[in-house]
């Protein structure tokens, strides 16, 4: 299967929900680092960790096809 077709077959609905939180994730963390207010250093730090990991989680969200039969 080509990533082409992989990424526009139908996603799992776990997948779906999957995706929808790791992108959550992302926008919240990046509002946070883009904030104009001065954030101590730990919340920075964290904000990009979840960042990653919700960017991750989209894209393999995203690329997961049902089974099939």
């Amino acid at each position: 299967m080509k990533l082409s077709e992989r990424l526009s077959s139908p996603t799992p609905p776990f997948f779906r929900k999957l995706r929808n939180i790791g992108l959550a994730l992302a926008a919240i963390s990046t509002a946070i680092i883009g904030a104009p207010v001065e954030l101590p250093a730990i919340v920075l730090k964290i904000a990009s960790y979840l960042f990653v990991a919700g960017s991750v989680a989209g894209a393999v969200s995203q690329s997961v096809t049902p089974e099939e039969k």
